[in-house]
């Protein structure tokens, strides 16, 4: 394993080490993700084989006493191949798509479909008898069992990083303030495989050593390619500055490109997701186009009716537990109804009435105000570790989120969404600044990005980000992506108080 370590005051002004093409920090880098690759090809076959074979038992039975068996058993072998020929096809293992977000996962999906429909084009082509409950049962099965295994061997690679292994190491090129804000997200933000080990910084000011608030220094921009070699870095990120123009960018990556060294370059767009920006060459002029975000049409159409169906599915499968919760809470509870209500603001400012399991004693709002100064959250939100308001029966409530529950009622009814930002009090919204009141433009969700990424664990200022972020990108995808971390969250219980 590759572990990002602490680099000394020594190495760092020892500067008789040219850049001499002899760092192997990229083709470290490259042995893991082929290998991370490779991986996930296996398990793709395994995969594909498992579900075909399923799907002949399920479809024929154990013994296969149909006539045209033969047949079935060739195309049972069939599958695995064809299945990872269109994973190959839609490139779902390659690096840029792999690690982090979900466009590894739609493009599984998408492989599903596409195989689906091959089979289903080339039985109708050839007028081969495909029997079809054999492609129902094989071909989802198929995908999601695969989804799954995916899902499960990015955690554990996501785990590596947590402990400092096999991250990337990040040699940051830009301005004092970017370098500072860029290494400290990327600190807090372990799962993109980012570990920041230096920096270079414009000339004018000290230029390697140690300096508060910064990783250890390296040199100037003239001396990128120096840096990496001397530090050992595998990735250089260049942040928004003037004095990096293209000419000077297009240099840098020809040295990188000798020993395989990544180059990153970081937008000034904030939160904007990959899929809502587009490169478009203007005279060999990289332009980027921004689309607007998907806040209407059809796409939102299709995000209402998952969300009621969802939720009122939800609500009939958890009815028992409903009444069970509801019963602890009238017994253990202390006086009070099981159901809190509240006044919340939904979309563009409409106020509607937020459903909870009450977790806390019944003259909690009038202690509110003896407890402000005991606040654990900055910004408007209040939080407490320990609140004293809290009953018994809602502190184990709350670690579990299931003092949530009852706000399916306003999913169903349309005040809400399964996915979507936090529901915040109306004097929240009164101290909002302008670019906040973004959050208010879509339906506000049981869960969200900021409740699977932390909760209360996270600042004011980040779980506003996270909100806007989710604004920004929304897609269908996304809101899948959450609604299954939000049973991991859920079930470490961090954040939850």
């Amino acid at each position: 394993m590759q572990t990002i370590e602490p680099v000394s005051a020594l190495d760092i002004n020892d500067t008789s080490l040219p850049f001499d093409g002899n760092n192997s920090a990229g083709r470290v880098r490259a042995g893991w993700q082929g290998r991370y690759a490779l991986t996930l090809y296996l398990i793709d076959f395994l995969v594909g084989l498992c579900a075909s074979c399923l799907a002949l038992v399920l479809r024929f039975g154990p013994t296969g006493r149909e006539p045209y068996m033969r047949g079935y058993l060739m195309l049972t072998l069939l599958v695995p191949v064809a299945w990872i020929a269109c994973l190959a096809v839609s490139r779902a293992n390659e690096p840029r798509h792999l690690f982090v977000g979900t466009d590894e996962y739609a493009r599984v999906f998408r492989s599903g479909l596409a195989l689906t429909a091959g089979l289903a084009i080339i039985s109708f082509s050839f007028d081969l008898r495909l029997a079809r409950g054999y492609v129902i049962i094989a071909m989802p099965l198929a995908v999601v069992v695969d989804l799954g295994a995916r899902y499960v061997f990015r955690q554990n690679l996501h785990r590596s990083w947590a402990r400092g292994e096999r991250l990337h190491r990040v040699i940051l090129v830009g301005h004092e303030r970017a370098v500072a804000d860029m290494a400290r997200r990327l600190r807090r933000e372990r799962h993109h495989g980012l570990g920041v080990i230096g920096a270079c910084l414009p000339s004018g000011r000290p230029t390697e050593g140690f300096s508060p608030g910064l990783p250890p220094l390296y040199g100037t921009f003239d001396g990128v390619a120096s840096a990496v070699n001397r530090s050992g870095a595998d990735t250089v990120v260049v942040l928004s500055c003037p004095e990096i123009d293209g000419t000077a960018l297009r240099q840098l990556a020809w040295r990188l490109e000798r020993d395989e060294i990544d180059l990153i370059v970081a937008s000034t767009l904030v939160d904007v997701a990959g899929d809502r920006t587009t490169i478009r060459p203007v005279d060999g002029l990289p332009m980027l186009h921004v689309e607007h975000p998907r806040l209407k049409g059809s796409a939102r159409l299709v995000k209402a009716t998952f969300d009621r169906v969802g939720a009122l599915a939800l609500l009939v499968l958890a009815a028992p537990l409903l009444a069970l919760i509801a019963v602890l809470i009238r017994v253990g509870g202390g006086r009070g109804p099981a159901i809190f209500r509240q006044e919340r603001v939904g979309r563009h400012g409409r106020p509607f009435t937020l459903y909870k399991f009450r977790t806390m004693h019944a003259d909690a709002e009038t202690r509110l105000i003896e407890l402000r100064n005991l606040n654990d959250t900055d910004g408007a939100l209040f939080k407490m570790r320990r609140d004293p308001r809290v009953t018994p029966v809602g502190r184990w409530l709350r670690r579990f989120s299931l003092d949530e529950l009852p706000q399916l009622v306003n999913v169903v009814k349309g005040d809400m969404s399964l996915v979507g930002p936090r529901p915040p009090l109306a004097r929240e919204v009164a101290g909002y600044p302008a670019d906040m009141r973004r959050r208010l433009v879509v339906k506000p969700g049981l869960t969200g990005l900021w409740q699977v990424s932390g909760r209360s664990d996270l600042s004011w200022e980040e779980s506003i980000r996270l909100d806007l972020t989710y604004v920004e990108n929304w897609s269908l995808t996304m809101d899948l992506a959450i609604l299954a971390r939000t049973v991991t969250a859920v079930l470490r219980s961090s954040g939850a108080y």
